[in-house]
């Protein structure tokens, strides 16, 4: 059975040293904390400071997203690359990025595809806009969603999938 989980995505909140002083105050409770998975998912900028304070912690990193690209002229884009030298976890499929930034299932599921080569363990977030919920379509959008992130993935053990 499955530990359980819980990450912080951060969003677009906290400036860097915001970031670290946030992560002091909380590292030695947080730390503490057994019997659930931790992640802590800052802005990118505090990827690399953040990493290095929950070093030895049971805390675990994880990035707000990523390109499916490892190298390239992506201007403002994040690789894997990049990622899995710094963090265990990426979330991909936010909401957010579906809605503002128009990625789709098959762009998500080059990130899944992209993430689990690089060693990252995908997030994926999977959910129905709140239009979708009262027309009563919430099934068939989040199996739309998983399938299409998932299509032609092996089956893999570490990989969470958060409603």
């Amino acid at each position: 059975m499955r530990i359980p989980f819980i990450a912080g995505n951060w969003k677009m909140n906290t400036t860097a040293t915001e970031a670290e002083r946030l992560v002091l105050e909380m590292l030695e409770e947080l730390d503490g904390i057994r019997g659930v998975e931790k992640i802590l998912c800052p802005p990118f900028v505090s990827l690399v400071a953040i990493s290095m304070m929950l070093h030895g912690s049971s805390i675990k990193l994880g990035a707000q997203n990523m390109y499916f690209v490892d190298k390239g002229a992506y201007t403002g884009e994040i690789s894997p690359l990049m990622l899995r030298e710094l963090c265990e976890f990426v979330i991909l499929g936010h909401s957010e990025r579906r809605w503002y930034f128009g990625e789709t299932d098959e762009i998500v599921n080059k990130k899944v595809e992209a993430a689990l080569a690089n060693k990252l363990k995908p997030i994926l977030c999977v959910g129905e806009r709140l239009e979708e919920n009262e027309a009563g379509k919430t099934e068939e959008v989040v199996n739309r969603q998983v399938t299409g992130a998932l299509n032609d993935i092996e089956p893999v053990r570490d990989f969470v999938i958060a409603c």
